[in-house]
């Protein structure tokens, strides 16, 4: 009979404390394991030593809260690392968006480079699927200042879906 005043008067502090509304300023992981361990700490404290109550519930409360403060410092670093995880893999994902939209600008401009040339050559029939480009292209292995003249135009320049997708060549060209 003894006890259940204490009882009551941890129930109303423990109500008192969490139950209001919160303020503004939250409080933190390790504040909030602080004061749930020392206010239990101190309860089981003053239950455990029954020559002096006050000694226990000091002791306790004083070992309740450092072991409260480390397991809401605990959570609190499990949290941010998730946030610190989450903010890479947007990041990851923007740096993705991006060299997507980066391609297929570049093969917009490929696109309409090849459109280019091709209606630039249609007076001369020169076979680009030969697989001999010195015979098919004249002068393109002499010609030693013109840059890539040596090698077979590929129109879809940048999709690695499509290496030089009309040849015989394809999958020996990468």
């Amino acid at each position: 009979m003894k006890k259940l005043p204490y009882f009551f008067a941890l129930i109303i502090l423990l109500s008192t404390v969490f139950g209001s509304a919160p303020a503004k300023a939250q409080w933190s992981p390790q504040a909030k394991g602080a004061v749930i361990g020392g206010l239990g700490g101190a309860a089981a404290g003053a239950i455990i030593n029954k020559r002096n109550r006050a000694v226990g519930g000091v002791v306790g409360g004083v070992a309740g809260g450092a072991i409260g403060y480390g397991v809401g410092k605990h959570i609190d670093n499990k949290r941010k690392e998730r946030a610190r995880i989450a903010a890479a893999n947007r990041a990851a994902a923007a740096r993705e968006a991006a060299y997507r939209a980066e391609l297929r600008r570049a093969n917009a401009r490929n696109e309409s480079k090849t459109a280019l040339v091709a209606t630039s050559t249609q007076t001369t029939a020169v076979p680009v699927n030969s697989l001999t480009a010195s015979a098919a292209m004249p002068g393109a292995m002499s010609q030693p200042g013109v840059p890539g003249a040596a090698y077979l135009p590929n129109p879809h320049y940048g999709d690695a879906s499509k290496p030089y997708s009309t040849e015989e060549i394809r999958r020996k060209s990468w």
